[in-house]
């Protein structure tokens, strides 16, 4: 297996190649091209020239949203890209003080902000990145080719093996190749056909089913709050979500969910009367009458699954895995691009400090980026291993009493503004899950919120006066 000519010769043309033309893949892709003279990005649709749906992406139809801790680290790697964002028609939503929102112990309250989410389509917000990325002339996006494999052996990956539209093969040498294909990703076949050990994999699966439908948008509502009712894992019964996320385009995204044995349907006459179903009715009261402007899309692969990568030994010079070829997570809890971004971050760093093809760069990058994917990890399946009919590893005793503070802890964020900040600074993948165990933290938990519980959604008179509408005939 020959390796890329600046590996042989430490001279000569740095070239990457990213697997994956998704938001990861461009993630990464921006975390590299400083530091390589080229980087070929391999993907297998044609993407599209606007914020346009794709179809290796049917789940940009539902709620996405990235939280500040992804927004921060892709300003990072893309300085004024929020500002790009905001001009194209997203939002920035102060949190909690855009927010109205239901967890499982109740009604947090809209206090000041304390950390922000950016809120628009899926379609828009892969746009906005990949119109920056793809245009460098360092970038080269081959579309509509597919990836047959790795190329090297057991201690390096050199490049990669693709096939285009017409059925032509040929080989890309790399100094470094980065899986950001998805959950689509064959990583542990093409890293096993090289002869490097098949890594572990873990499964959560709660039966989730997601259900997503357009609306028209009230008159005057363009700040209007992100709205959303969680399930509470603690009761026997299949976890039930509704969320409204105002996008751009005059429009509100509604999407549902529910595991198993409580799944929402595709059937537009089901859609209201799922969202009334849940803890709340709020979100059902308020599209009650409005516009519907799409059918309802539904989604079902949902599973939460890890691959441990960075657990490999001895890993291959060469090769890295990031975003959803590494772990996918129920998507309820919207860390998907976040923990992406921060991975990327990661990504830029050690090529920063080691070079593009300095000894033990992957394993360095592996392992740096299943820091995020670990926070993520924890949130998701620790809840959704609870519901009914939930598949995967069973909770031991030290998760069951992390449950039980995170319980209580959520229970005082509905009342005392000290531990709300520390819930939004960990949901945010702001700061680590060890915020939630500060001294301070601990003691305001134990002492509970200072607040009376909320008996009702926090809207505005304003908000409901904008949302009430004539109800639909029947």
């Amino acid at each position: 297996m020959s390796e890329p000519e600046s590996a042989r010769r430490g001279t000569g043309p740095r070239r990457a190649v990213v697997i994956g033309g998704g938001m990861a893949g461009m993630l990464a892709t921006a975390a590299l091209v400083e530091h390589v003279d080229l980087v070929t990005v391999v993907e297998r649709d044609v993407l599209p020239t606007g914020p346009e749906p794709r179809k290796g992406l049917p789940q940009a139809r539902h709620v996405h949203v990235v939280w500040s801790g992804g927004a921060r680290a892709m300003e990072n790697l893309l300085p004024g890209l929020i500002d790009r964002w905001l001009k194209a028609g997203a939002r920035r939503i102060p949190l909690p003080t855009g927010l109205v929102s239901m967890q499982s112990q109740g009604w947090l309250r809209r206090w000041p902000e304390m950390q922000f989410m950016i809120a628009c389509s899926r379609d828009l917000l892969d746009w906005v990145v990949r119109d920056q990325v793809a245009s460098r002339a360092d970038v080269t996006v081959l579309e509509g080719t597919e990836l047959l494999g790795l190329e090297g052996d057991s201690s390096r990956v050199t490049g990669v093996r693709v096939r285009s539209l017409k059925g032509e093969e040929r080989v890309l040498e790399a100094d470094l190749v980065v899986d950001a294909s998805g959950r689509g990703s064959r990583a542990p076949l093409w890293l096993r056909a090289l002869g490097v050990p098949t890594p572990r994999e873990e499964k959560v699966d709660s039966g989730l089913v997601y259900a997503s439908r357009l609306f028209e948008a009230p008159a005057g509502s363009d700040d209007y709050p992100l709205v959303n009712v969680q399930s509470d894992a603690r009761e026997p019964v299949p976890g039930r979500t509704t969320t409204i996320v105002p996008i751009e385009g005059g429009r509100w995204l509604v999407t549902l969910s529910g595991t198993r044995g409580g799944e929402p349907s595709g059937d537009p006459e089901e859609f209201e009367t799922f969202a009334r179903s849940v803890r709340h009715p709020v979100v059902g009261e308020l599209i009650a009458g409005m516009k519907a402007l799409s059918d309802v899309a539904v989604t079902r692969s949902t599973v939460n699954r890890r691959i441990f990568f960075e657990e490999v030994r001895p890993w291959p010079e060469g090769f890295v895995a990031l975003g959803d070829a590494v772990a996918t997570y129920n998507p309820v809890y919207g860390h998907g691009l976040t923990v992406a971004a921060q991975g990327a971050v990661a990504l830029r760093d050690h090529v920063a400090a080691h070079g593009i093809a300095g000894p033990g760069l992957a394993r360095r990058v592996q392992r740096a980026a299943a820091r995020p994917v670990t926070v993520a990890w924890e949130l998701a399946t620790g809840q959704d291993i609870l519901y009914p009919g939930a598949k995967g590893k069973q909770p031991g005793l030290a998760a069951k009493v992390l449950r039980h503070y995170v319980d209580r802890l959520l229970l005082t964020a509905t009342g005392r503004p000290l531990v709300t900040k520390a819930f939004f600074d960990v949901i945010t993948l702001s700061a680590p899950l060890t915020a939630l165990v500060r001294p301070e933290i601990v003691l305001a938990v134990l002492r509970g919120p200072v607040l009376p519980e909320l008996t009702s959604p926090p809207l505005t008179e304003r908000e409901l006066s904008l949302a009430r509408r004539p109800q639909r005939t029947p």
